[in-house]
């Protein structure tokens, strides 16, 4: 009783505190879609931190991240990168944190119809960037094991 009582304090404190426990390795289930709509920088991110330093390093996969809307221009190897607020110490832009993020096993998805909407092929996109489709995007998406979180 007394280590029940000991155990629940320590998680309400943890709690208000803000921390989070992290999960062991062989705890870790599932994964994370993100779908991000937005090229504002700012937005961009803070969704990208998150899936890569709160949910990929913490062991969870598949972590993949949808541009759709003017996200798809975050992609676009010609359009310079801005270094938002958020990042301007480590001097970031959101293409190398897009690069990190694919170089720690996340999966970042173009929408296909919102390349050709903005006029973006395959070729404009840095490399591992994959053109989306509907079998690769519904086969996370509808992933019981993986949750969607929008931006």
């Amino acid at each position: 009783m007394m280590m029940k009582k000991l155990l629940f304090s320590i998680l309400v404190t943890l709690t208000i505190l803000g921390a989070t426990p992290v999960a062991s390795a062989e705890d870790v289930e599932g994964g994370l879609f993100v779908n991000l709509t937005t090229d504002d920088t700012w937005a961009a991110a803070k969704a990208i931190l998150f899936a890569h330093e709160k949910v990929l390093k913490r062991g969870y996969k598949p972590v993949a991240i949808w541009l759709n809307v003017r996200a798809i221009y975050l992609a676009d190897k010609k359009r310079a990168s801005h270094v938002h607020g958020l990042m301007k110490e480590e001097g970031r832009s959101i293409q190398d944190m897009l690069h990190a993020f694919m170089a720690d096993g996340g999966i970042v998805i173009a929408c296909m119809a919102c390349s050709k909407a903005a006029g973006l092929t395959q070729a404009d996109f840095f490399e591992g960037v994959q053109m989306g489709n509907p079998d690769l995007v519904t086969e996370l998406l509808f992933d019981p094991k993986v949750k969607t979180l929008s931006w």
